[in-house]
């Protein structure tokens, strides 16, 4: 059986303290339903919610024809309106 010292101790453990966060108050989270959400996910669902929307507008004003690759605009306007919900959420006015 191998001792166990000090600085093995650490050495092993070191690769998990970044992984520890910078803050005491945990991961931001939303009360919905009566339940916890994080605020990744529910920017996450937000942002799909959005790229369906953003689809659909295309589809009735007839710019899917007019707009090549649908899917790559679509997910891009998507992944915009996540990145502002999760701002909104944890900037300086959440």
């Amino acid at each position: 059986m191998r001792k166990t010292t000090p600085l093995r101790v650490a050495a092993i453990l070191a690769p998990a303290m970044p992984l520890a966060g910078c803050t005491s108050r945990g991961a931001p989270s939303f009360a919905l339903f009566g339940a916890y959400f994080p605020l990744w996910l529910v920017s996450a669902i937000v942002g799909v919610i959005g790229a369906i929307v953003a689809h659909r507008i295309f589809v009735a004003t007839g710019w899917a024809a007019v707009v090549p690759y649908q899917l790559a605009v679509c997910t891009a306007i998507g992944l915009v309106i996540a990145v502002i919900v999760w701002l909104a959420g944890t900037g300086p006015f959440a």
